[in-house]
């Protein structure tokens, strides 16, 4: 029988039933998870903000510090096995997997950090006739009860992303993981309790439907909405917010690369391959669209379609794949789609199109597809990358800026003042100079505009966020001089 991984919910519940965990790879199930109903729901919330309001029990920073640092300690033991286990039910390859997994320690390492560092301010007082005689300051306080909604493509990170601040904030929190990935979340949820989290303090849980998750999102008692996934469902959500909810969303985009003539092909090669094929392509700011120079774009494209014809695509949990599944089969039909509607209408395919398994598309790469087709037009989220010769930059700029998506963005160019025009004219919260466009460290901001998210993620930024600044403001009755 696969392993039940049971609702980790503070106190008895009942779950509303059962949902198997598949592989991406071959669709075997790996484990079966408990659902979560109206009730469960309701009990949870209710738990996580009898803990807000009791202002005398939250966790002193000391006791905060000390949990996440043992967390840190169990995780490192446990690297090999979380990175198979996200392998195995992400289907991103284990030596990217591997590679989350330090990240994530990582993560939680920076939230330890920033509630070392992190105070409160002076805010000046005494300057004029109305603030004589008085001082004032600001302390931090915890902003509510957050509820982490999050996404599959990296099953393990993302939840630190969002835990980890709301725990080093002193939110109670209630996560829920993508119904694909949850096995991570859980396994992470239940390592903060080993290392001493209260169990009410961090609640997880998959509900069986998606009224009964809105039901969670909305409630008046969330503080704080932390999501990441589909810009549909995001905003959808953020519309139902009740009133004084905040909220932080992370979508997705069309991320654009700008090669300029002067480029250094040979350097720029792999950092493409890497970004737009990296987890097959199922990256919000996954390398999609380049445009490159009419003079070395044909160049560029051909060699790129031969690099992705040599990667390895398959079973993500053995160590020399470099490219894995798609999370669904109909993510492959979709794909699938795209890339012949794109060929229909004048696209070159250069390399792959080609299904390999219900859960396998190869890796493609298209040149010069219609402006207005798909793969043009929207996030592809699979491993599919377009290159476009231009004629002059400022063109290829308007082109990358002509979407309602703006995340992050590259250019390459041994030109200074080429790099910077490009800084200042894409629309991007982050623009990348010689290195593609999926890069991130977890401590950066990391920002989606217009359609592509909402409020800035990063570990310091989001534990920022979960946070209010209460300013005190004392009148010593002494004037100053």
């Amino acid at each position: 029988m696969p392993n039940l991984f049971k609702s980790l919910i503070a106190g008895d519940s009942i779950p509303a039933g059962r949902k198997a965990v598949v592989s991406p790879f071959d669709r075997t199930q790996i484990a079966e998870i408990e659902t979560t109903g109206a009730a469960g729901v309701e009990q949870a919330l209710t738990t996580a903000y009898r803990l807000f309001r009791d202002r005398a029990g939250w966790l002193p920073i000391p006791r905060r510090i000390a949990i996440l640092e043992k967390t840190i300690n169990i995780m490192s033991e446990q690297v090999e096995v979380l990175a198979i286990e996200a392998a195995r039910e992400g289907g991103k390859p284990l030596i990217d997997s591997r590679v989350e997994v330090i990240r994530a320690i990582d993560s939680i390492r920076i939230c330890v950090e920033c509630l070392r560092t992190d105070a409160g301010e002076t805010i000046p007082m005494g300057i004029n006739a109305a603030s004589a005689g008085k001082r004032a300051f600001t302390t931090i306080e915890p902003i509510g009860v957050v509820v982490a909604v999050s996404a599959f493509n990296h099953p393990l990170n993302l939840i630190t992303h969002q835990v980890g601040p709301a725990i080093a904030a002193g939110c109670p929190v209630i996560v829920k993981p993508a119904e694909d990935t949850p096995l991570s979340c859980f396994r992470f949820v239940e390592i903060l309790r080993q290392a001493g989290l209260p169990d009410e303090w961090c609640q997880a849980l998959v509900t069986d439907n998606r009224d009964v998750a809105t039901q969670l999102v909305t409630d008046k008692r969330v503080g704080f909405l932390s999501f990441i996934g589909s810009a549909k469902v995001g905003w959808m959500l953020r519309s139902k917010l009740a009133p004084g909810t905040r909220c932080a969303l992370e979508h997705g985009g069309a991320a654009p690369v700008i090669i300029a003539e002067d480029a250094d092909i040979e350097d720029a090669l792999p950092k493409l391959l890497k970004g737009g094929f990296y987890h097959a392509g199922q990256v919000c700011v996954s390398v999609q669209r380049i445009f490159a120079h009419k003079s070395i774009a044909r160049e560029l494209a051909t060699r790129l379609a031969e690099g992705a014809q040599r990667l390895v695509i398959g079973d993500p949990t053995l160590p020399d794949t470099e490219v894995g599944p798609l999370i669904r089969p109909a993510e492959v039909q979709r794909v699938t789609q795209w890339v012949n509607e794109a060929v229909s209408e004048g696209a070159e395919l250069l390399a792959g199109g080609n299904v390999l398994s219900d859960t396998i598309h190869d890796c493609t790469v298209l040149y010069n597809p219609s402006h207005t087709s798909k793969v043009s037009t929207e996030e592809i989220f699979g491993p599919v990358v377009c290159v476009y010769p231009y004629n002059n930059i400022n063109d290829a700029i308007a082109r990358a800026n002509s979407l309602p998506w703006a995340f992050q963005a590259a250019v390459f160019t041994r030109d200074m003042a080429t790099a910077m025009h490009a800084c200042d004219q894409l629309d991007a919260s982050a623009v990348m100079v010689n290195d593609h466009t999926a890069f991130r460290v977890d401590w950066m901001p990391f920002a989606g505009l217009r359609e592509s998210g909402l409020g800035t993620g990063g570990i310091p930024y989001t534990y920022h966020d979960m946070q209010i600044r209460k300013m005190i403001v004392m009148n010593s009755g002494h004037r100053d001089v």
